[in-house]
C-alpha cells in the first residue's frame, strides 16, 4: 500500500476478493466493526449500495 492512502468503496458480498482489498488495507477486526454499525443502521450493501470513504488514518500499521 504504498500507493494507496484512503479507499472509497461500497460494501462488498462475503468472501469476496474486494472485500479482502479492504480487510487488507484496514485489518479484519476493524472490517468486522464497520459492517456491524453498517447491519445496525440498515446500509445497502452491493453494487448499488452504499458507499465508505477509508481515509488514510484508519488503515492498518505495518
Amino acid at each position: 500500500f504504498a500507493v494507496v492512502q484512503g479507499l472509497l468503496t461500497n460494501f462488498h458480498l462475503p468472501k469476496s476478493s474486494l472485500l479482502l482489498l479492504v480487510s487488507a488495507l484496514i485489518g479484519r477486526e476493524r472490517l468486522l466493526q464497520l459492517y456491524q454499525h453498517a447491519i445496525t443502521a440498515g446500509y445497502r450493501f452491493y453494487s448499488y449500495g452504499d458507499a465508505m470513504w477509508i481515509p488514510p488514518e484508519c488503515r492498518q500499521q505495518p
